[in-house]
């Protein structure tokens, strides 16, 4: 569990089985409630829970302080569907402010729509200027 309790501090959201998301669920919201308390005892006993000093720090820095307002419910889990080797049934488990990136469109020669479209925009932008001088 440390360790995937370590990965969703370190990522913001990680790929699991539901069951193990189930299990690492109680165990992330435990280190929060012990990274908002903020005192050095409660970093101790979290560095010995998690195995890892970066990750603490990383916890009590930037985690907790982002559910200092929070009583519970710090994570969420979205089922993703089964997984096509052995059917296991595969979650995110994530930070309820956790906000996914968009998926990056390509049309295959390795430029986003977006990257095109503003090119688009100011070659056009230009053509008007150019025009009305």
């Amino acid at each position: 569990m440390a360790s995937l309790v370590s990965g969703l501090i370190r990522h913001r959201r990680i790929k699991t089985t539901l069951a193990k998301a189930r299990l690492a669920r109680s165990f992330a919201e435990k280190m929060v409630t012990l990274a908002k308390e903020g005192t050095l005892h409660a970093r101790r006993q979290a560095i010995g829970a998690l195995r890892g000093k970066r990750v603490v720090a990383q916890l009590f820095d930037e985690v907790a302080p982002a559910f200092k307002d929070r009583k519970g419910g710090y994570t969420r889990i979205v089922k993703i569907g089964a997984r096509n080797g052995d059917g296991a049934e595969m979650a995110y488990l994530e930070w309820i402010h956790y906000v996914p990136p968009a998926p990056r469109r390509t049309d295959g020669k390795g430029e986003s729509r977006s990257e095109k479209s503003q090119e688009a925009e100011k070659a056009e932008s230009q053509r008007e200027a150019a025009a009305s001088a």
